[in-house]
Parts: structure tokens; C-alpha cells; sequence
């Protein structure tokens, strides 16, 4: 078993939108490796309290997934000997409400686009059995209730 950690850190910076008495909601997430980058609300759920150059728990959430997926595919694929020469993912999450009535990110479609390297390439149906594969062992798609969807871009 192995833990992870993130240091999560916001102060009062005296940005107040006085006219709607919020505060800024902008802080500073730190991971173990050292990288700092500035989260917010996303500006479609709190415009007012939000940055949009700042990443938001939602963005996260799906870029977390997206790439869990991807990296478990690329050891997939290289475990069946094909080289992959890129990936690439437009993910998309929805938020909506779950099955308790409460708001959550209830879908995300994962739109994978590959290159394969040489003339190696699998076949579709191999390419899907290798995603089914990936998803099944992709440790944060089993670790949330979201409805993954997985839409291969050939």
C-alpha cells in the first residue's frame, strides 16, 4: 500500500468582490514532488470566487481519470508489444446529479486518439479489448462512482 499527499492551501488575500460580498476562492495546491499550481472554483460553477487560468477540482477529477486510463493503456499496449508513438484525449465530464439527488460529476467520455509506431498496429478490436483491459485495472476508475465511458478516436 502507498500513500499520497497534496498540500492544499488558501489564505485571505484581501481580493473581495464587494458588490457580491465573495471572497476569492483561489488557492494553491502542492504535491509531493514540489510542483505548486493555483485551483479555484470553476468559473462555471462560481464565476465570482473563481480564476479562470487556475485549475478547478472538476478539471482535476477528469484529468485524473484520463490520465490513470491512458498511462494503464500505454503499459497494456507495450505488455502486447505495440509501440505507441501518441495519445492524445479530449476528456469530457459532466455535472449533474447522482442517484442521492446531490450534485456530482456524474459522467465522463474519455476520446482517446492513438498513433501506433511501425507496422505493429493493432486491430480495432484489439485496441478496445486493450481499453477494457486498461479501465479494468485503472486504479481511480475503480475508485469512483462516475460513469467512465470510453470512445477510442481511430
Amino acid at each position: 500500500m502507498t500513500t499520497h499527499s497534496v498540500l492544499v492551501q488558501w489564505n485571505h488575500s484581501g481580493q473581495v468582490d464587494v458588490a457580491n460580498n465573495a471572497v476569492s476562492l483561489v488557492h494553491q495546491w502542492t504535491f509531493d514532488g514540489g510542483i505548486t499550481v493555483d485551483a479555484s472554483p470553476s468559473p462555471f460553477v462560481m464565476p465570482l470566487r473563481s480564476q479562470d487560468a487556475a485549475i478547478d477540482p472538476e478539471e482535476a477529477f477528469i484529468a485524473a481519470i484520463a490520465s490513470c486510463h491512458m498511462m494503464t493503456f500505454l503499459t497494456v499496449a507495450e505488455k502486447q508489444r505495440f509501440v505507441v508513438e501518441s495519445y492524445q484525449d479530449v476528456a469530457i465530464g459532466t455535472l449533474g446529479k447522482n442517484a442521492q439527488g446531490r450534485t456530482a460529476v456524474t459522467d465522463v467520455v474519455l476520446k482517446p486518439k492513438i498513433c501506433f509506431f511501425g507496422d505493429n498496429t493493432p486491430s480495432s478490436a484489439m485496441i478496445n479489448k486493450m481499453h477494457k483491459l486498461a479501465h479494468k485495472h485503472c486504479f481511480i476508475a475503480n475508485s469512483v462512482n462516475t460513469q467512465i465511458s470510453i470512445e477510442p478516436n481511430d
